[in-house]
């Protein structure tokens, strides 16, 4: 996280640095076109698309932490972890195993894939799901599947 706080601040400053001389360049030329403030500008065009660089790379990084958060809380809600915290509340609903929980969580992922695929036979889907996310026979819910 270090690295892409810095590599933002650094494209930051560059941007910044890079707008300040096109200013102090315009100024200088009395607001004339000349070669120095076409570098200036075009030097400006760069810091600011190295900027939006680093922008998009830190928004992604924060979208990946927010889902592995996110994905974190499921597996605590599902699995119980967060009824025995003090200060927390259940919500009534039995825990399942994380082992459990990644299995349905796989067979969801191949049915949303099958489905962008286009096959657009769900119910085929369940009766085909991938082999890395077998259900178990042990829960009832899944004798039907």
């Amino acid at each position: 996280m270090d690295n892409i706080v810095d590599s933002l601040n650094s494209a930051y400053q560059e941007f910044v640095g890079a707008a300040a001389q096109v200013l102090e360049t315009k100024e200088s030329s009395a607001a004339q076109k000349t070669a120095a403030t076409d570098a200036a500008l075009e030097n400006f065009k760069q810091k600011w698309e190295l900027f939006r660089v680093a922008c998009d790379q830190a928004e992604e990084f924060v979208e990946s932490i927010k889902q592995r958060i996110g994905s974190e809380c499921l597996v605590d809600e599902a699995t119980g972890y967060m009824a025995g915290k003090s200060g927390q509340h259940s919500t009534g609903l039995p825990p399942i195993s994380a082992v459990r929980l990644e299995q349905m969580s796989k067979a969801v992922r191949w049915l949303v894939i099958e489905l962008q695929h286009g096959s657009g036979n769900a119910g085929g889907a369940a009766a085909h799901a991938h082999p890395s996310a077998p259900f178990d026979a042990r829960f009832p819910e899944d004798a039907a599947q």
